[in-house]
């Protein structure tokens, strides 16, 4: 019998492409709808659509539905075959502006190609890497997912795949929506609420207008309303052993001291709060450290916002016009403005203490012996600014994008082309938390400043809020302007039918800016680095031809090549030109076999390329935070040392020589429907890369000062004047990287007598994740099931089983999703029993599964309510160890939500 969709496993329409070498199938039976030609996502042929070479998988309406999610990024990160992006939850306390990506396969972000309507849109910074928060979820009608590498139609650079988000078309008649939902526990409630109207039928009015409105509002989910995330502080217990993990911070108030030696010797700190106390008591809301009996540790985590609050606005509108009976043209208009605040910890702030002063005398000098009050260079009390309340930064996100283009039939050719306007920009504001700078120093000129006191005095409270800095301190945009092309047609027969033939080119300017706020340098924010400036752009071109070539009834195979070409960067702010042009030719081919109507063998072999973003190549050196780990000094002894493990500051910096990265992939797979109630199919894909652009981790450096001395510079805080170590982030070509796996699905139906159950189970099992270590060709590690040097896990197997129930107007759904266990992040954690520090421990985490429950009730065709529950039974997020990828304390928000129990209901009413 004829293959038929499983709509959100896995799709089997075709889509052809000859890099990409990709293949969909069509959503009915060619005996059940008339035969058309249609263009599917990954190919610039149109053809009828039958089962093709490659996996695609689809997402319906419905199964967008089903999934209760409210974003797209809750929608696509939750596919079995995503692993590796970033989620929103990362904001605080970075420069991401709530940035949430798509990454195929663990292989990355910057190799995942993310379409709106077939086009591209503009990333966020100055690499390819696009926002999932610029997409109009209430405009998607579906969405296709190709997981084979490269993509002939829109640039061998899709190494791990390509998302193609289909907007609706040609609509009549409104949809209203609104939905409405929050956890059981407290904080994180949302909603949201869209309309879209289309007015027009393009075969008896020549024309259609859609029009799409949502907006989206999320409120903040603190640490404390969570007890897995509630504290810095946390003891846990493992194979019979009491630990404790300790990740307060002795930047605090009342402030910690490190004194500093000219003779060279090792630093001291301690909490002068703590030596009053007989070095028994802190103040509430710290602990002792396991680290130092001799400083109080600030709860940082207990502060922090883990899910941001946020607001988004999204607007689509398409037109198209009938110009005769083979050509329409469109225009297409998309917006989204997406407003993000998030909170943190209140601001560590260095200040220097005078010796002999008052407050040196008072607080440091009697807690110092003879000889080491003789040798003191200098005293900085660590000093946290809690008076001026938590960091909050807002960052406003706008995203804007307009094509231009016609489409149709000319003679023997179907062609589309179109004109692309497109441009990503942030605008970054602290709105508390953050210091004036002179109004600040005037505050520690006050007599009665005392950063070692739990509470400030009146007179200098007074000052504080004259001293809130708020305003804008960096805003950056993406601008893309393109111009693309591509036509297909019949050539001549063959045995199997006839051969076809696409070709088509594309040309895009890509410009990245950043300029700090007017008022926000380190002259006019304490203790503050200036954000960088850039004006960088550069152009990309291609071109590509492919053939499709059925040569017997049975058996087809697509052949076809595509070359791509970078320019050199322009930085137009230094006048200067960095990097070089760099150029590929790239191919693929693929091809399918059906040997009787039930069974199906496919594969493809192919290969890629992709250029480093700007910034690695041309980035000058600029500050980047701090590293997300404590770490002793890496040269001990030296006066640029830090007086205990702590967080090291870091910088960042491009290299001009990165060569491009070179890929090499294949996928061999198969589906069996030996029946219209079942259906089987997996496929093998196999990715490699070679001069992958990657840094040498913290956890390298720190490992090996030695071999990795290139990774240390000095830093100089802007508050003290002081000089300390600084990790440095450099972009280099690190070797190669190895995926493989096998993307697999399941369906089944059956009917009874009141109803449809209908079973879908979908898995990615991995076979490969691994890597050559930064700096070498040679030397692998791997993140499979393991925290690697990455900064994340590639999980072995992940799985989403979905049931549905029909019965009538009543749907009930149940959807299951697994990840397996892996072994955590190395920690140092405090053995309470041998009373003693133990370094590299690594947690073993276990599997995490979540169960989902939705009802969809119908009234009639206009109205339909869905009512849901995420996380059935309340599954809390496992412990984790993890020190990097945003804020959060004791789980890792990437692999977990810490929403827990949640319920929503959504209403949908058309007319």
């Amino acid at each position: 019998m004829a293959f038929k969709e499983k709509i959100g496993v896995r799709s089997v329409r075709l889509a052809l492409t000859v890099l990409a070498g990709s293949m969909l199938f069509s959503g009915q039976s060619m005996a059940d709808e008339a035969i058309q030609k249609v263009e599917i996502t990954g190919s610039s042929i149109k053809r009828i659509a039958v089962e093709g070479a490659l996996p695609v998988q689809r997402l319906s309406q419905e199964a967008i539905a089903k999934s209760g999610a409210t974003s797209v990024a809750d929608l696509i990160q939750a596919l079995p075959a995503m692993q590796g992006f970033t989620i929103g939850a990362v904001a605080a306390g970075s420069d991401s502006g709530g940035n949430t990506s798509a990454s195929l396969h663990g292989i990355g972000e910057s190799y995942t190609l993310v379409l709106l309507n077939g086009r591209r849109i503009a990333p966020q910074g100055s690499g390819t890497t696009v926002n999932l928060n610029a997409i109009p979820m209430s405009a998607v009608e579906r969405v296709e997912i190709l997981t084979d590498g490269a993509s002939a139609l829109y640039g061998s650079d899709a190494i791990a795949g390509v998302l193609n988000f289909i907007l609706k078309k040609n609509q009549q008649g409104a949809t209203l929506e609104a939905t409405y939902g929050g956890p059981e526990d407290k904080g994180g409630n949302a909603w949201n609420t869209s309309v879209t109207y289309g007015f027009g039928d393009l075969d008896e009015d020549r024309f259609n207008v859609l029009l799409s409105y949502r907006h989206d509002e999320q409120s903040k989910l603190r640490a404390t309303d969570r007890k897995f995330a509630a504290s810095s502080f946390v003891p846990f217990s493992r194979n019979g052993k009491n630990y404790i993990w300790d990740r307060t911070s002795t930047s605090a108030s009342p402030a910690g001291a490190t004194v500093a030696y000219n003779s060279g010797a090792p630093s001291t700190a301690f909490s002068p709060y703590l030596a009053q106390h007989n070095g028994t008591a802190c103040p509430d809301g710290f602990e002792i450290t396991t680290a130092n009996p001799r400083a109080c540790g600030f709860d940082t985590g207990s502060t922090v916002e883990i899910v941001p609050q946020s607001k988004r606005d999204s607007l689509f509108s398409k037109a198209t016009y009938k110009l005769n009976d083979n050509l329409n043209a469109f225009a297409e208009l998309a917006y989204s403005r997406y407003d993000l605040t998030a909170r943190i910890a209140a601001n560590p702030i260095p200040i220097s203490i005078a010796k002999d002063s008052a407050l040196y005398n008072t607080y440091v000098s009697p807690y110092l012996t003879p000889a080491q009050r003789a040798d003191v260079k200098s005293v900085t009390a660590n000093y946290r600014s809690t008076d001026f309340g938590l960091r909050a930064s807002n960052t406003i996100t706008e995203t804007k994008h307009v094509v231009l283009g016609v489409e149709g039939e000319l003679g023997a050719w179907n062609f589309e082309s179109g004109l692309t306007w497109s441009q990503n920009s942030i605008d970054e504001r602290y709105t508390g938390g953050y210091q004036k700078n002179q109004a600040f120093k005037d505050i520690l000129a006050n007599p009665e400043f005392n950063p070692f006191a739990a509470t400030q005095k009146p007179s200098v409270q007074a000052q504080v809020a004259g001293a809130q800095f708020v305003g804008s301190v960096r805003t950056a945009s993406t601008t893309m302007r393109g111009l693309d092309t591509h036509g297909s047609r019949e050539l001549f027969d063959l045995p199997g039918g006839k051969a076809s033939l696409g070709i088509g080119g594309d040309y895009r300017t890509y410009t990245y800016e950043q300029s700090p706020g007017s008022n926000a340098t380190g002259d006019d924010i304490y203790s503050f680095n200036t954000k960088a400036a850039y004006d960088m752009s550069r152009d990309t071109y291609g071109a590509f031809v492919e053939l499709l070539a059925p040569l017997t009834k049975s058996f087809e195979m697509t052949v076809g090549g595509r070359h791509d070409a970078v320019k050199a960067i322009d930085d137009k702010l230094n006048h200067k030109t960095v990097g070089k042009k760099d150029s590929a030719n790239t191919y693929k081919v693929s091809a399918r076999w059906q040997p009787v109507q039930t069974v199906l063998i496919r594969g493809s072999y192919g290969t890629g390329f992709k250029a480093p973003s700007m910034l690695e190549i041309a980035q000058p050196l600029v500050n980047a935070g701090f590293t997300a780990k404590k770490f002793d000094c890496p040269y001990p002894g030296s006066p640029l040392c830090r007086a205990e493990a702590t967080q090291y500051n870091a910088v960042s910096q491009g290299n001009p020589d990165l060569q491009s990265e070179k890929s090499k992939q294949f996928t061999l797979g198969f589906r069996v429907e030996p029946s219209a109630a079942f259906s089987f199919g997996a496929d093998l894909w196999d990715v490699k890369l070679r001069n992958a652009v990657s840094e040498v981790s913290e956890e390298q450096a720190f490992a090996d000062p030695i071999k990795y001395a290139s990774s240390f510079g000095e830093y100089i805080e802007p508050s003290t004047g002081i000089k300390y170590y600084a990790f440095k982030k450099l972009s280099v070509n690190i070797g190669k990287k190895e995926y493989r796996g096998i993307d697999w699905d399941l369906s089944a139906n059956h009917k009874f007598s009141f109803g449809k159950l209908t079973a879908q189970l979908s898995g990615t099992h991995m076979l490969h994740a691994n890597y050559t270590k930064a700096g070498s060709d040679n030397i692998y590690t791997s993140n499979m099931n393991f925290f690697g040097d990455t900064n994340e896990v590639t999980f072995r197997n992940l799985m989403k089983l979905t049931t549905t129930l029909d019965t009538g107007r009543l749907s009930n759904t149940v959807t299951v999703n697994y990840r397996n266990g892996y072994t955590d992040a190395p920690a140092t954690v405090y053995n309470q029993e041998t009373k003693k520090e133990e370094k590299n421990f690594r947690l073993q985490v276990p599997s995490y599964t979540t169960f989902d429950w939705q009802a969809r009730f119908a009234f009639d065709k206009q109205t339909t309510i869905r009512a849901g529950i995420k996380n059935l039974f309340d599954r809390a997020p496992p412990l984790s160890l993890r020190a990097s990828s945003g804020h959060q304390i004791g789980f890792d928000p990437r692999y977990a939500d810490p929403m827990m129990r949640s319920f929503y209901i959504t209403g949908n009413y058309k007319f």
